[in-house]
């Protein structure tokens, strides 16, 4: 396998803690009450670090000098390759959760995959990261039966994010050819055998919250590809902005 099937899939897993990671630290300050703000700058933190083991292991395959600062902050839009949903913008603390928790079922029933890779580098990656996530899916899930089963406002508020943000949620089992050459060489994982377990178990906590599962056929897809929506370049120019207007400073 060559070396670069491998450094864009690394990116496929990395990209989507980076920038959800991004999202939530641009709530440090004004989370609805103390304890819930620590808790999700904690978890930003969480996924920042695992997109800097992520990012040293890409840095030292692609060679020729790359950093992790690098592949962080010096990438255009495109050649990100996150979902779609971990980009979507805080419009409010119920659609903070909600893409939270659609994105942590996922993301544990990725790494208890990913810990048996045949990489060795990526299998101990996932396996330091299981009990972070394993954390966040449980602060997300107790806050979805918080929201869902509280107020009728928290209620509402909720389930409006959870309607519009299904629609993101199939492109996570969406394989790319480079997905599939990677899966194929026990590398990868083939993210198409998640989806049952995946939806199984976010209806069942939904509907412990007494929240609606959306029925929709149509989903939105196309960050995997570099495709983003209208929010990923503002994101990135907050993100990068440093960077880029001080390259290569040294503090």
């Amino acid at each position: 396998m060559k070396n670069e099937n491998l450094v864009q899939y690394i990116y496929g897993i990395a990209d989507n803690a980076l920038i959800l990671g991004q999202r939530l630290s641009e709530l440090c300050g004004h989370g609805p009450s103390l304890e819930t703000d620590i808790a999700g700058t904690n978890m930003a933190l969480d996924l920042l670090g695992q997109t800097r083991s992520y990012y040293q292991y890409a840095a030292s395959l692609v060679g020729e000098g790359k950093t992790e600062d690098d592949i962080a902050f010096l990438r255009t839009e495109r050649q990100y390759k996150n979902v779609l949903l971990v980009e979507q913008p805080n419009r409010h603390f119920g659609y903070v959760i909600a893409r939270q928790f659609l994105f942590d079922v996922f993301h544990l029933l990725l790494l208890q995959e990913l810990q048996r890779s045949e990489d060795e580098t990526l299998a101990a990656i996932a396996k330091k990261g299981i009990k972070e996530v394993s954390y966040h899916r449980r602060f997300s899930s107790d806050w979805i039966k918080r929201l869902g089963d509280g107020t009728e406002e928290s209620h509402q508020k909720v389930q409006e994010a959870i309607n519009d943000l299904w629609r993101f949620t199939d492109e996570l089992f969406h394989m790319t050819e480079n997905d599939m050459i990677v899966a194929d060489e026990g590398v990868g994982i083939d993210v198409k055998q998640l989806r049952e377990d995946y939806y199984r178990i976010v209806k069942e906590v939904l509907e412990e919250a007494t929240l609606a599962v959306p029925e929709i056929k149509y989903f939105q897809k196309g960050g995997k590809q570099g495709i983003h929506s209208e929010h990923m370049g503002y994101l990135l120019s907050d993100l990068q902005y440093m960077q880029r207007t001080y390259p290569n400073m040294k503090w």
